[in-house]
Order: structure tokens, then sequence, then C-alpha cells
């Protein structure tokens, strides 16, 4: 093995472990609601805003840390991001109310998380390898997402059981701050021999102007909604969910675990055809599952089988959506700008986020039941698979005309 590409592997296998901390510990969360609404005598509701914030926090965050790592390079903009993870679990740990929990959990956790995920690390890993390589590429850094969930979801849960959620949250401070080590080896510059030549001289302004006249791009920001709302929903609330059905703790790691690990399964095949097929309709095919697995699962009789059959089936169509879905802003508008373009489209992910998890912990508190939630998140998902039938998924007009020049 020659040493660039010697080089460029340890740098691909400290992204993938970068983003298996980043989702690992994001999706341990949840965990955290039970004892910490009961220390304060709260209702499900306050923490689940603080992490409703989180993941709206995280939207809005996005489009800046994908710009900020376009102009000045992967590496700055992950080292401050694990500092404002680290920080936001270490508020939280010693919160003494609502507010710090909103501010902990909610803005600094939020930012944080877009500056040490796929918002980042995504462009940059398909900066780092050849064209014919990239689809590849962004699924597998997809699947250490879902290897995080599977690998640091029970661990977090084994600091929570040995030492209480305050002791919990801050070793998991110190399992972000990690995150700064496994960026060392990235890419700092702006991009590398794959880039977009097409793009050169365009600046932020004529990427942005080109993308929000460009209908089929709002298609896609409208169609990741419905994907942030039916994750978050079920990152945060499947483990009271559960609980609420009479099932013990260790089936809702076991379900969580096993979403992570079949997630990783589903997160290279979506890569892999997303290099061999239309794109637009693995999106839609993903979205059309979903609507039946969900429904499937609230229409069956509930019990230990048929939940861990729900979590695998969620977990092949996971984080799935993620390489068609980044791929394409690539493929319509070229890599200069990608980080920005994907998370305009992510910050719609979020907003999407913001509302299944705290709709789930409000209607809970309001009808005793997460039913609502679970159908809605069912009949969206069947809308989502319709829209993205229509998107054009042909590189914007400006690079068609460059290619056939």
């Amino acid at each position: 093995m020659s040493q660039p590409v010697r080089l460029l592997s340890i740098a691909v296998a400290f992204a993938c472990v970068l983003l298996a901390l980043n989702f690992g510990l994001r999706s341990s969360m949840g965990f955290f609601m039970a004892p910490i609404s009961g220390e304060f005598g709260y209702g499900r509701e306050v923490f689940a805003f603080s992490l409703a914030l989180q993941n709206l926090w995280w939207g809005l965050s996005q489009p800046i840390a994908g710009a900020l790592s376009d102009r000045f390079g992967t590496l700055k903009t992950v080292l401050v991001g694990a500092v404002l993870y680290a920080l936001g679990l270490y508020v939280t740990a010693n919160a003494d109310g609502a507010m710090t929990l909103h501010i902990g959990s909610g803005f600094l956790m939020g930012m944080g998380i877009s500056a040490t995920g796929f918002g980042v690390v995504l462009p940059a890993m398909a900066r780092m390898v050849a064209p014919e390589k990239r689809a590849f590429a962004l699924g597998l850094g997809s699947a250490a997402g879902s290897a995080g969930q599977l690998l640091v979801v029970p661990v977090a849960q084994q600091f929570l059981s040995a030492y209480g959620w305050s002791s919990a949250l801050l070793l998991l401070a110190l399992c972000a701050l990690l995150m700064m080590l496994f960026a060392l080896p990235l890419n700092q510059g702006n991009g590398n021999s794959s880039g977009s030549n097409e793009q050169k001289g365009q600046t932020v302004k004529e990427a942005l102007k080109e993308a929000s006249a460009y209908s089929h791009y709002w298609l896609l920001v409208a169609g990741f909604f419905v994907c942030g709302f039916q994750l978050a929903f079920i990152t945060v609330h499947m483990p009271a969910f559960l609980s609420d059905k009479g099932f013990q703790p260790e089936v809702a790691v076991m379900c969580l675990a096993l979403i992570g690990l079949f997630n990783i399964f589903g997160c290279l095949l979506s890569g892999s055809w997303s290099g061999k097929y239309s794109k637009k309709m693995l999106l839609s095919y993903i979205y059309a599952l979903r609507a039946i697995a969900i429904a499937l699962f609230m229409w069956w009789p509930m019990s230990t089988t048929s939940v861990y059959l729900f979590a695998i089936v969620t977990g092949l169509l996971w984080l799935a959506t993620v390489p068609p879905t980044s791929g394409l802003v690539g493929q319509m508008f070229g890599l200069k700008h990608m980080g920005m373009l994907y998370g305009i489209v992510f910050l719609s992910h979020q907003v999407g986020s913001f509302c299944g998890v705290w709709m789930g912990g409000y209607l809970y508190d309001t009808t005793g039941s997460y039913d609502v939630v679970w159908w809605a998140a069912s009949i969206i998902a069947l809308a989502t698979a319709v829209i993205h039938v229509f998107i054009d998924e042909r590189p914007v007009a400006r690079i068609r005309d460059m290619i056939t020049a």
C-alpha cells in the first residue's frame, strides 16, 4: 500500500470513529429522560423539549458549520464542535433547573453535534475519494454512525445504572473530547483533486441563489423533514414507550442496539446502491417501507419478538436515507459548497426532529399515549415516498452545460 493510500485509509477510518462517537453519544440521551425528569419532578415534556431544542439548534447551526468547514477545513470545525459537545454534557450533568437543561442539552450540544457530525464530516469524506468511490464512502460514514449507536448506547446505559445520571453524563463528556483526537488526520483544506472543478469560481451567494431557485432541491429539503421526525422521535421516546408497554429496560437497550447493528448493513447497501441506481427512487422506496413498518408495528400485537423485528427493519432503513440524500446534493450542485447546501437540507431534517421529539412528549403528557405520533409518522412517510418520485436528480443546468460544452 502506497503512502498516500495509507494516509487516506487512516483519515477515512478516523472519520468513521468520529462519526460513531458523535452519533452514539447523541443516541444515548433518551435513557436520561426518566431519571432527569424524576430528579426535578417534571413531566416528560420538559427534558423532551431540551432534546427538541438540541435537534432544532443542531439544524440551525448545520448550514453555518458546513460553510465554515467548506471555508476553513474540517479539522478546525470539528475541534470547536467537540469542545461544545463536551461542554453541553457537562452543563447538563450539573443542571439545577429547566433552563440549564435547555442550555446544556439543547443549545450547546446542538451546536457541538452540528460541527462534528454528518453535515461536516461526510462532505470531507466525499472530497477525499475518487468520484467512483464517493457513494460508498458516504455509505461507510453513515454506517459508522450506526456502529456508534450499537457500541456507545449500551456503555452509556451501564454508566447510568452504575453511577447515576449526573456522573454518567460527565463520563460521556470525556468521551466527546476524544473526537478531537480522531479529527487530527482529516483533510484540513478546502477539498482535493476530486473536488468539483466546475465550481471554482462560484461564490457562497451564487451557490445559495442557484439552490434556492431550484424547485427539486426544495422537494429534497421537504422530504428530509420526515426522516428527522421519525428518527428523533424513536431515538428519544422508544425507551419510555417500551417501558409504558411493560418491557424491561434491557429490551429498549437491545432495541436501539439492533437498530444500530442493522443500520450498518442498511447504510452500506444504500451507499452501494446510490452509486448504481436512481437516488431519488431509492429514497422513495425507503420512506414507503418505513410507513409500512410503523403501521405493522402499531397494528400487530406487541411482544418482545415484534419489538426486535421492528428494530431490525427500522435499522435497515434508519440512516439509509443519508447516502442518497447527501449524494443528491453533490450530484445536483457539485462539491465545493456541498457542506453548506447539505446543511440546509439537514436543517429541515432537524426541524422535523424538533417536532417529533417535542410532540412525542407533549402528546404523551396530554393524551397519555404515543399512538398519535406513531401513526402520524407512518402517514407522512408515505407522502414523502410520493414526493421523491418527482425530483429531477440531474445536475443543475449550469453543470450540464459545462459538461456538454
